[in-house]
Parts: structure tokens; C-alpha cells; sequence
């Protein structure tokens, strides 16, 4: 059981400053149930907590842990250069709370990203040494071919790499797409090992990290949705 006063608890979940999340409980703007709390300094159970906050539903959660099929033309960065960033696609109190991106996505690829407010996380999802599996979809220039996958999963030179970079899998689902799937999370790495291998990518999409997908989470293009103890389970190594 962890308690916190009625201020803290608006704060941690991103409500703003402490002294603004004492003017909303002073103004009659936070309910537990059917009751009006107007005393911040309160001390609340956060343990199963739901608030009311401007008449909206919030679950307490220590942590924040969140699947987005980001859209092209936006960019994995809390500040944004040439595009609109991804925390435009969530509510403002994520970024109240520090949510941010578990890697990147390029401005113009697509598919699944993982975001959290949870530092271990977000360090452990990113640490190449976890060999998580990635699935891509790559729209190719040139016409896949067989001599194109076999190279792919035989290892292809970067020119900023010591050894070469290999497909874990690599199937031809078109004439101009393949499914790879990598594990070591290099910078722009299908692009440039498609690069490497004579051919060139045209479009990018991530379906999967882990066993889990975009397609079990249902989510269209710019949609998200909070991640489940279960459903972070899938993100383990395979």
C-alpha cells in the first residue's frame, strides 16, 4: 500500500505544477467516486486509485507504459525540427510526466513505438544487448529477389560497422516488399543494409517488437493504447 497527498498523486500523473494541481482540488475539480475532494494535502491510498479530474476518468499508474502506431511525417523527438513530435499524439499530462520514446522511428517510417515514463524501461528496451526481435515491412525500389534475401540473411557490410549485419528472417511478401526482422537496432539499419545490398528502401513500417504486435493491438495510425503486465511480457526476447 502507498499513500501520497492529493497534490503529489495529480502531479505524478501530469497534471502540472504542484501549486496548479492544489488550485484544481481547490477549485472543486478533483473527485474519488461520487465525492468532491477539496482538501489536496489529503492523504490517498494510491493503490487501485481512479480519479475524476474535470470530469475525466484517470487510473493512478506509478508508470506509464504505452504501444503508438506512429504515423509518417512525425518525429520520434520531445523537440521536433521539421515535424509535428509523437507527444502530439498523446494527451498533454504525458508530457507533463516525461513520457518518451523508447528509441526512434524515423520521421517517415511507420508502425509500432513503445513510450514510457519509466527510466529502467526504457534503458533495458533499448540496450542492444536484450536482442529483442523487430519485424519490418520494407517497400523496396527494385524487385525483391531470392540473391537479395540470401544476401540479407548472410550479412551485409556497413561502412561504419565492425562485422556485417544480418537478417535474423527475411521473406518476400511482394514483388517490391520483404519482411525483415533484426535484432541488433542499428541506426537506419534496413535502410542502409538494403543499401549495402544493391537496392533501396522506399517505405518502412515496424508491425512488431518482440511477440507483440500492431495487429493484436488493433490500433490504426495514430492511435495508442496503455500496455498490460501480460502484454509487456511479449516484449521479452523470444
Amino acid at each position: 500500500m502507498s499513500k501520497l497527498s492529493l497534490d503529489r498523486i495529480l502531479q505524478t500523473q501530469g497534471f502540472g505544477t504542484r501549486k496548479y494541481c492544489r488550485s484544481l482540488v481547490d477549485d472543486g475539480e478533483v473527485r474519488i467516486g461520487a465525492d468532491v475532494v477539496t482538501d489536496y494535502r489529503a492523504s490517498i491510498d494510491t493503490d487501485g486509485l481512479v480519479l475524476q479530474v474535470f470530469d475525466e476518468e484517470w487510473v493512478y499508474r506509478e508508470h506509464v507504459y504505452i504501444a503508438l502506431h506512429k504515423p509518417a511525417n512525425v518525429e520520434c523527438s520531445r523537440k521536433p525540427s521539421h515535424h509535428p513530435g509523437v507527444l502530439t499524439l498523446l494527451p498533454e499530462q504525458f508530457t507533463w510526466r516525461d513520457v518518451q520514446p523508447v528509441g526512434r522511428l524515423d520521421h517517415d517510417t511507420t508502425g509500432m513505438l513503445l513510450m514510457s515514463d519509466d527510466g529502467p524501461f526504457i534503458h533495458a528496451q533499448s540496450s542492444p544487448k536484450r536482442h529483442i526481435p523487430k519485424i519490418y515491412q520494407a517497400t523496396t525500389q527494385d524487385p525483391v529477389t531470392p540473391e537479395l534475401i540470401a544476401l540479407l540473411l548472410a550479412g551485409v557490410q556497413l561502412h561504419d560497422e565492425p562485422a556485417p549485419l544480418a537478417a535474423l528472417t527475411c521473406a518476400q511478401l511482394g514483388e517490391h516488399l520483404l519482411e525483415i526482422v533484426l535484432e541488433q537496432g542499428k541506426y537506419h539499419q534496413v535502410k542502409r543494409m538494403l543499401a549495402a545490398a544493391d537496392n533501396h528502401c522506399r517505405a518502412l513500417h515496424r508491425s512488431a517488437i518482440g511477440t507483440l504486435s500492431l495487429e493484436a493491438l488493433g490500433l490504426a495510425e495514430g492511435e495508442w493504447c496503455y500496455l498490460d503486465p501480460a502484454q509487456l511480457a511479449l516484449l521479452a526476447p523470444a
